[in-house]
């Protein structure tokens, strides 16, 4: 109440006064020691310390006064004049009722009030009660203040109670009436007997008042002010409560009737305001009743609550409402000018923000922020920015208020009263929504807000725009509109700086070619991670980006669901920057579509090998494609990925992927335009030939490659292409470590001209793979240790007297069959070859291999090992006998059988007739014919069956087959023959006026065709077959001569015979072997 002007005019009077009177006092004093102390009592105890006290001080000086200037009375006490203050109170109090502030004549006569004194009054006491004359409604009255009416009013309260001993607020007509009839009953009464009844009656009504009816009063006048929707009688009720108590009273002695102790009234009155607290009252309602208790010298509350704000412990604290109200009371009434209010020092909740409303309404700032508000609190505050206020700056930073509160918080914005300049609500889960309901406010009530705050929030697709376009409203004052942190905001600035425009306002935005740096990156990766950045794609080709790039992108790829294409191309951003752009795409909210580190063909090359192996090929260091058809075009996309610095993959397997000479050419060109990292390159398995293989002795003579290993076995690669080989590896031999050309054909100086280069001492290469199987590798590496030289070198490889030792036979076998042998001489002389070694120089003599000579002089083998090369010389020839016939014969057997169906479907009509007519005829012919030829497959079967019986009895399997197909081959001529006739007798009956010469040359052509292929075929069957037995009968009789030959020259050896060696060999054949020879021939 100090910042109105009449309080402040009451107080400085009052204490004027009160001043003037101590020092007159002082100096009357004989004793100025003792004069000066009861002046300082006197001022500690006489100083106002309630309203009511300033009041009661007030009114005394003022009629004090009004008596010296008027009457010329000037006496230290005041005379009361009780009707003059009884008739002007009954004014006041029933005007307060009627909330009335402005009277007229009318009022003053219901009060009895004269006119002409009330305007006498009026002159004299001018500070209390003031005449004013109107144009239309005449003379009006009123009090100087509605305070001063008030303290009336409730000075009247107590003069009525003490006069007419009931309370002002009991109208009861009732008990005037009842004492009017008892008194005239009485005085009409000729007995007297209702004298005693009447004195009675009077004495109650004029006994002293008593506590209980004080006690009422102030009851029912808290019940009265509670009641109040305006709180008019909000001050009054301080007033009456404060008149009531003794030290209160005495001011006013000779006016009012003095009280004993009431110390039992007041804790009555106190407790029932406290009662009154603990309801849910409004703030206002509230506070006045902590102002009625502090008039009443009651502090119980309040000191609790100050308590509770030193301690601290406020904020955990459950707090009735009684303390609630004690708080606000507190903080309205603290000392310190209320400039901030902040709500995390009390409780976090909507409650708390409710019960200290009146203390925000009175505060210029209040910081409301991370206090778990909702849209309950936002109806109350929009309450508070629609009334007279001093709030000036809000902060609801990080509450969940959501639209519906945003909307509710807007109606208070768009009140006209509203004064706010700051506005603050970032974090506070608002929407496109809610961002279109604050722009359609401000809209409507531009004039105050200056800043507004709505970082943290996602704004939808239209929000920031539609509070963009309030900035360019010209009537709207608002300067500063943040959505963005401070690290955002200012790569806002930046791209806005470059590109011209707001990028939340963009939805692709391009910075290629500009030197960013890492710190504008990380401000760009805010920017990207704020919700109202809504850009789906962001270009940062040459932007010299790095690792530490990289790891602030990655956090944008996992919090931006709005960023669909990202392209970094052209930066060097090493493997661990790729990596963590990798771990951002694997992680769960990320929504990213496209990544680009690459261009476009490197692109679709890494996107199908990702297809393939299940991983990004730039996270690889290894890299296995084989057994996959690429083609030309995939090739070439492959490609572009090896060139480009990201890809850092250390081996490359492209064994049978159908690599082609060109294929291989574009391959190296890539590799020569970034060789550092490969390490390891299998091509192995596609037809490179020496046009490919001279493309990659370009990449090896590269001084930056690094490769080690090297595979291209089985490329087609040729003794051409193995010099070539030796002269990139002469050039640049500073890295390449193991070569595999296994499955080539080195031509005759191939493999010498690779062995040359491993005794080069600048060559590097440890190993240098030509053979295909390591069973081969093993027999060279074993024979080279026992030669002295590599038997891939060799043309003659001499191995007699055991030099073989222990080396298994199919180990030398893998050796001369592989393609790197050159051996065309073999020599095995005095060697015990087993059975196991002759099974395997006969598959060596099977396969396809140079070796032209093998000598197996004074070697001795075994029956099975001879049994062995027969068996392979045998079945050779079987074969390709076999072969021949059967190709021969089925050339010739079907080239007849499409010629007869051929004429047989096109006659087939002509004969179906006459079929049963011939059967007979036709059936007798067929009997002939096959009595022929069975008589004469016995006559050859028998002769041929002893034949082979006296040679060999497995041969019967194969004249199994002659008899079959013979037979087979007897029964078409037959069914040839039938048919044939029938044809002939066919036309011949029916068409022989039309057809007789045409089927006349068809018949004699056709027989004698047929007869000569018969013919033909039968002597060149017999005569490849008996060609065929003799030679297998003098192949075995001359191998079975060798076989004991060399046995027996063995055997003279071991028992050191002197005999010639014809001599005994004949001997010995004759006398030991005729039947171990025979048996082997059966």
């Amino acid at each position: 109440m100090c910042h109105i002007p009449v309080i402040c005019w009451i107080s400085a009077t009052v204490l004027q006064n009160i001043l003037v009177e101590k020092r007159n006092d002082d100096l009357k004093s004989d004793q100025a020691d003792d004069a000066s102390k009861t002046m300082r009592e006197s001022n500690t105890e006489d100083t106002p310390k309630t309203l009511t006290q300033m009041y009661t001080h007030f009114l005394r000086f003022q009629i004090l006064q009004s008596k010296r200037k008027y009457d010329g009375e000037y006496t230290l006490d005041v005379s009361w004049d009780k009707d003059a203050i009884l008739s002007l109170g009954k004014l006041a109090f029933q005007q307060l009722e009627r909330n009335n502030l402005i009277f007229y004549d009318t009022d003053l006569e219901a009060c009895g009030i004269d006119v002409y004194k009330a305007s006498v009054c009026s002159g004299m006491c001018t500070q209390i009660f003031k005449e004013e004359t109107g144009i239309i409604l005449g003379t009006m009255y009123c009090f100087v203040h509605l305070s001063i009416q008030e303290f009336i009013a409730a000075l009247y309260a107590h003069l009525f109670l003490d006069i007419d001993k009931k309370s002002v607020f009991v109208h009861d007509p009732t008990m005037t009436d009842f004492l009017k009839t008892a008194m005239d009953s009485a005085l009409k009464s000729t007995s007297r007997h209702l004298d005693p009844f009447l004195h009675f009656i009077f004495v109650l009504l004029l006994q002293p008042k008593s506590p209980k009816n004080m006690i009422d009063l102030l009851k029912t006048a808290v019940d009265k002010a509670l009641e109040s929707d305006n709180g008019h009688l909000d001050l009054f009720l301080r007033f009456l409560l404060g008149l009531s108590l003794q030290s209160n009273r005495q001011l006013l002695r000779g006016l009012l009737t003095q009280q004993g102790d009431n110390d039992q009234s007041k804790k009555e009155i106190v407790e029932y305001i406290k009662q009154k607290l603990e309801a849910n009252l409004s703030p206002e309602r509230s506070i006045n009743l902590f102002y009625c208790l502090n008039e009443l010298n009651d502090q119980t509350l309040v000191k609790d609550i100050q308590t509770h704000l030193s301690k601290g412990s406020l904020s955990s604290s459950d707090l009735s409402p009684a303390q609630w109200s004690a708080l606000t009371f507190v903080l309205l009434t603290s000392e310190e000018e209320l400039e901030e209010f902040e709500l995390q020092k009390f409780k976090k909740s909507d409650e708390c923000l409710v019960r200290l409303l009146s203390v925000i309404k009175n505060s210029k700032r209040a910081l409301l922020n991370d206090c778990d508000l909702t849209d309950r609190s936002c109806s109350a505050l929009a309450t508070v920015l629609g009334s007279d206020t001093n709030l000036k700056e809000l902060n609801l930073n990080n509450n969940n208020l959501q639209d519906s509160g945003v909307k509710l918080l807007c109606t208070g914005l768009e009140n006209i009263k509203c004064e706010l300049e700051i506005l603050r609500l970032s974090d506070c889960s608002i929407t496109e929504e809610g961002y279109k309901a604050l722009a359609s406010a401000l809209r409507s009530n531009p004039s105050h807000l200056k800043e507004l705050d709505l970082t943290g929030n996602d704004p939808g697709q239209s929000g920031v725009e539609e509070l963009n376009d309030l900035l360019q409203d010209t009537n709207c004052q608002l300067k500063t509109l943040r959505f963005l942190g401070p690290v955002a905001d200012e790569a806002c600035q930046y791209v806005t700086g470059i590109v011209g425009k707001n990028p939340l306002l963009l939805r692709e935005l391009n910075l290629s070619e500009r030197k960013l740096g890492d710190t504008q990156v990380n401000q760009i990766a805010d920017l990207l991670q704020d919700k109202h950045c809504k850009l789906n794609t962001l270009i940062l080709r040459k932007c010299d980006l790095t690792e530490e790039s990289c790891s602030a992108l990655a956090t944008v790829l996992r919090s931006n669901p709005s960023l669909k294409d990202l392209d970094m191309s052209n930066n060097n951003l090493q493997d661990s920057g790729v990596k963590k752009l990798q771990n951002g795409l694997e992680n769960t909210n990320c929504t990213l579509q496209k990544l680009r580190f690459l261009g476009p063909a490197a692109e679709e090359a890494c996107q199908y090998v990702t297809e393939i192996v299940g991983r990004n090929p730039l996270l690889l260091r290894e890299l296995n494609l084989s057994e996959h058809e690429l083609g030309d075009t995939r090739v070439n996309q492959i490609a572009a990925l090896l060139q480009d610095k990201h890809c850092k993959l250390n081996t490359l397997t492209l064994n049978n992927s159908g690599i082609t000479p060109e294929d291989c050419r574009v391959l190296t060109e890539a590799l020569n335009s970034n060789p550092s990292n490969l390490i390891e390159l299998d091509l192995s398995g596609n037809n490179l030939g020496n046009s490919g293989n001279e493309k990659i002795c370009h990449l090896l003579e590269n001084s930056k490659c690094k490769l080690e290993k090297l595979k291209l076995s089985d490329c087609s690669i040729t003794e051409e292409g193995y010099k070539a080989l030796a002269s990139a590896l002469r050039s640049n031999p500073s890295y390449l470590i193991e070569l595999d050309l296994t499955g080539n054909d080195p031509g005759q100086s191939g493999v010498k001209e690779l062995n040359d280069l491993l005794e080069d001492e600048c060559c590097k290469s440890k190993s240098i793979r030509f053979l295909k199987s390591p069973a081969a590798q093993e027999a060279c590496d074993y024979l080279t240790k026992v030669l002295g030289k590599s038997p891939l070198l060799l043309k003659e490889l001499d191995l007699s007297e055991d030099k073989l030792g222990d080396l298994d036979g199919e180990k030398i076998s893998a050796l001369l069959m592989d393609s790197h042998n050159k051996v065309e001489k073999m020599k095995l002389n005095n060697c015990e070859l087993t059975e196991k070694s002759c099974s395997v120089l006969a598959t060596v003599l099977s396969s396809k291999t140079i070796l032209k000579e093998m000598n197996l002089n004074n070697s001795r083998l075994l029956d099975s090992g001879v049994k062995d090369f027969f068996f392979f010389f045998f079945f050779f020839f079987f074969f390709f006998f076999f072969f021949f016939f059967f190709f021969f014969f089925f050339f010739f057997f079907f080239f007849f059988f499409f010629f007869f169906f051929f004429f047989f479907f096109f006659f087939f009509f002509f004969f179906f007739f006459f079929f049963f007519f011939f059967f007979f005829f036709f059936f007798f012919f067929f009997f002939f014919f096959f009595f022929f030829f069975f008589f004469f497959f016995f006559f050859f079967f028998f002769f041929f069956f002893f034949f082979f019986f006296f040679f060999f009895f497995f041969f019967f399997f194969f004249f199994f087959f002659f008899f079959f197909f013979f037979f087979f081959f007897f029964f078409f001529f037959f069914f040839f023959f039938f048919f044939f006739f029938f044809f002939f007798f066919f036309f011949f009956f029916f068409f022989f006026f039309f057809f007789f010469f045409f089927f006349f040359f068809f018949f004699f052509f056709f027989f004698f065709f047929f007869f000569f292929f018969f013919f033909f075929f039968f002597f060149f069957f017999f005569f490849f077959f008996f060609f065929f037995f003799f030679f297998f009968f003098f192949f075995f009789f001359l191998l079975a001569v060798v076989v004991m030959y060399q046995e027996a020259r063995m055997r003279i050896h071991q028992q050191r015979h002197t005999l010639d060696e014809p001599c005994l060999f004949y001997v010995l054949f004759i006398a030991n072997h005729i039947t171990d020879a025979l048996s082997d021939l059966s």
